[in-house]
């Protein structure tokens, strides 16, 4: 097997799990591991093309411009979580969801 597709099944199978956990899970923490594990996904992906065409590096540039987006979208929601945590005591998103109203 071609090592550019066991990069991109096991990007598949890192999406696949990123998914999951945002689909099953209610917790917000996990949920955003799930985007974290997306995101990396895509980046695999990225540095993946980017290695197999000798001479380019958009692949491997947009991949760190992703890292750092990656780190600030987790910055945020981590400090808006603190914020829900202290007023609902809760981090279900369901729970949120119905305290709100």
């Amino acid at each position: 097997m071609h090592a550019l597709t066991l990069y991109l099944l096991t990007a598949a199978a890192l999406f696949c799990i990123g998914v999951a956990a945002i689909i099953t899970r209610r917790n917000a923490v996990v949920v955003l591991m799930g985007i974290e594990l997306m995101l990396n996904a895509a980046n695999l992906n990225l540095v993946a093309f980017s290695r197999y065409d000798p001479g380019r590096l958009q692949g491997q540039v947009f991949a760190l411009f992703v890292i750092v987006v990656a780190a600030a979208e987790a910055a945020v929601a981590l400090a808006i979580l603190l914020r829900v945590f202290a007023h609902f005591n809760t981090v279900e998103v369901d729970r949120v969801n119905d305290l709100k109203g």
